[in-house]
């Protein structure tokens, strides 16, 4: 299982053109929310959990766990293998939402159409429950993963902990942070705070997925490559959005960017050339699995609607 023989053709336009990936992504939705209904148990302190359940409860896209199953099956795994990593990745994504919105970060007051979690719970319980789903999201995998060899599931908890820690996502806020409001950013900076803010749990989710399925080198790694470029591609594009979005569209504050000053490619850019560079990582990333074939469509699928989404 999980080894791929690779196609000598790869998969047309008209095919991933044709794919009803509205429909993929609320089957996959479904799937997310139903087994995230039951993996958070209400307990004691009844704030944190409520605080903790407020965020991971909220309608968002659950872009990384359904990659995770994507990556799985592809890979020639059983997604329902996947489950409780995919389940900890929306942990994992929804934790650091909780605290990029508070004041010492991000500063926002909404997230995914509602009020940020510190305006509804205050910023020390906010700042509590990204810090418990991290915790949990680890704890979540090790204790409902079935029929997953030991060397596959430590593979899983590495890649993780790498992910999100100063190597990842953790890093890339670090140097965001730092970077705020300063007129000397160049596109280096830029590409490592994209390449880890954001590309890094996406790979996380490619990667896991793959690895669970028990795929080899060659596939984790285009996996791999494929998912780091759609994630900085997403960035982009969300970048591009705070630009020319509305609060109705995006489900938080935009403008954000601009009067903070973020280092951001639309700023180095403009809103065309992000757009163009977004395209460009698009179809490099397309090239990356379009020869796994069929497999392949509805990940060629959500890297083209990287950029046309407008939320």
């Amino acid at each position: 299982m999980g080894d791929i023989d690779i196609a000598n053709d790869t998969v047309s336009a008209d095919v991933v053109a044709k794919f009803d990936l509205p429909a993929y992504l609320l089957s996959q939705q479904a799937i997310v929310a139903s087994h995230l209904e039951s993996a958070l148990e209400p307990r004691y302190p009844e704030r944190l959990f409520e605080s903790m359940w407020y965020s991971l409860s909220s309608d968002g896209k659950r872009l990384r766990p359904i990659l995770c199953l994507a990556g799985c099956s592809l890979s020639g795994g059983d997604p329902e293998l996947a489950i409780p990593t995919a389940c900890a990745l929306e942990m994992l994504h929804v934790a650091s939402l909780i605290h990029d919105d508070l004041p010492a970060m991000d500063d926002d007051d909404y997230r995914r159409g509602k009020p940020a979690n510190h305006k509804v719970f205050g910023e020390g319980i906010a700042l509590l429950a990204g810090d418990a789903l991290l915790a949990y999201a680890l704890e979540f995998i090790l204790l409902n993963t079935r029929q997953v060899p030991a060397e596959r599931l430590l593979r899983v908890m590495h890649t993780l902990i790498n992910r999100v820690g100063i190597s990842g996502l953790v890093g890339g806020q670090a140097v965001d942070i730092e970077c705020e409001g300063r007129e000397d950013i160049d596109l280096e900076t830029v590409e490592f705070i994209h390449t880890r803010k954001t590309g890094s749990l996406i790979d996380a989710a490619m990667v896991t997925g793959a690895t669970l399925a028990g795929a080899d080198d060659d596939t984790i790694a285009r996996l791999s490559r494929y998912a780091r470029k759609v994630g900085v591609a997403f960035q982009i594009v969300d970048d591009v959005l705070d630009v020319i979005g509305t609060r109705q569209e995006l489900g938080k504050t935009p403008n954000k960017d601009e009067k903070s000053r973020k280092a951001t490619y639309p700023r180095l850019f403009g809103v065309d050339g992000s757009m163009q560079r977004a395209r460009e990582l698009v179809d490099s990333a397309k090239k990356e699995i379009a020869p796994f074939g069929q497999p392949a469509v509805p990940l060629l699928a959500m890297a083209e609607f990287v950029c046309t989404r407008t939320s």
